[in-house]
């Protein structure tokens, strides 16, 4: 009964604090007293409490727009999306910060942040990747704007995780092409991979799969075309096997290349 009385009375004194904290916050919220909003927004900001930081801060924008104390606050107001991982408006905000204030004294951090919440926005391989180039794009304006940078190999090591992302998704697109049967299609967009990332791990399965596509669509052809796309099968076949002498679909490659062979003879 004694501990069941004392976590009542806690309980009871953090909904007080909760409520005269609450309240304090509202007052503050509304009060046009700015020097008082603006210790209460940093305030909140270093207790990592962004939501709250960021409703004050977003009142001073205007206030104090034009003057030091107004750059501290759109950095400040920018950190706060960050902080709540909202990065497609931190990233606005990070990159909007170095065009209104292109002397500010933190441009730089700015200008990599934009480009980091790109980062973070860039979604799997299997989705849309309109944010993986524009992270790549942004890194490469960074690296470009600041070429002494202490944080050129962490851009340098994102560029080369999102271009790994680009080649999954290449891959995966033209694989997806030869599953579903479009060999025509499989052929153009494997060779179109191979052609956008000739270093790919993948390299040694697209050009099996550039061969074999040619084969099925072969053998699937009207008479007057077979001939054509038999050869294409035999040439697709040697750049395979000059490449991967000793591919592990080796066996299979020469399957379709020696059938190919006795329906061109």
């Amino acid at each position: 009964m004694f501990l069941k009385n004392i976590t009542y009375s806690i309980l009871i004194i953090l909904a007080i604090s909760i409520f005269s904290s609450c309240s304090e916050y509202q007052k503050i919220l509304k009060s046009a007293d700015y020097k008082r909003k603006y210790d209460k927004a940093l305030e909140l900001y270093e207790k990592e409490d962004y939501f709250r930081a960021q409703a004050l801060f977003e009142e001073l924008l205007t206030i104090y727009k034009g003057t030091d104390k107004g750059e501290e606050i759109y950095f400040y107001y920018a950190n706060c999306y960050y902080g709540v991982k909202d990065f497609m408006m931190a990233g606005y905000y990070f990159k909007n910060y170095s065009l209104t204030y292109p002397l500010g004294k933190h441009k730089e951090d700015c200008h990599y942040l934009a480009a980091y919440c790109a980062y973070l926005n860039s979604p799997e391989p299997t989705l849309d990747q309109a944010y993986t180039y524009k992270a790549i794009d942004e890194f490469q304006l960074f690296i470009n704007r600041y070429p002494n940078s202490e944080k050129l190999s962490k851009c340098n090591e994102m560029i080369d995780k999102l271009r790994n992302k680009l080649e999954t998704k290449s891959y995966l697109n033209s694989k997806l092409y030869f599953d579903i049967g479009e060999y025509k299609a499989a052929i153009q967009s494997l060779k179109g991979s191979l052609k956008g990332f000739p270093d790919t791990d993948y390299r040694e399965e697209l050009l099996y799969l550039v061969l074999k596509a040619n084969y099925l669509l072969a053998q699937n052809s009207v008479e007057k075309k077979k001939k054509e796309r038999y050869q294409s099968t035999v040439t697709e076949y040697y750049a395979l096997i000059a490449e991967f002498p000793e591919s592990q679909y080796k066996k299979e490659a020469e399957r379709m290349f020696e059938n190919s062979k006795n329906e061109l003879n």
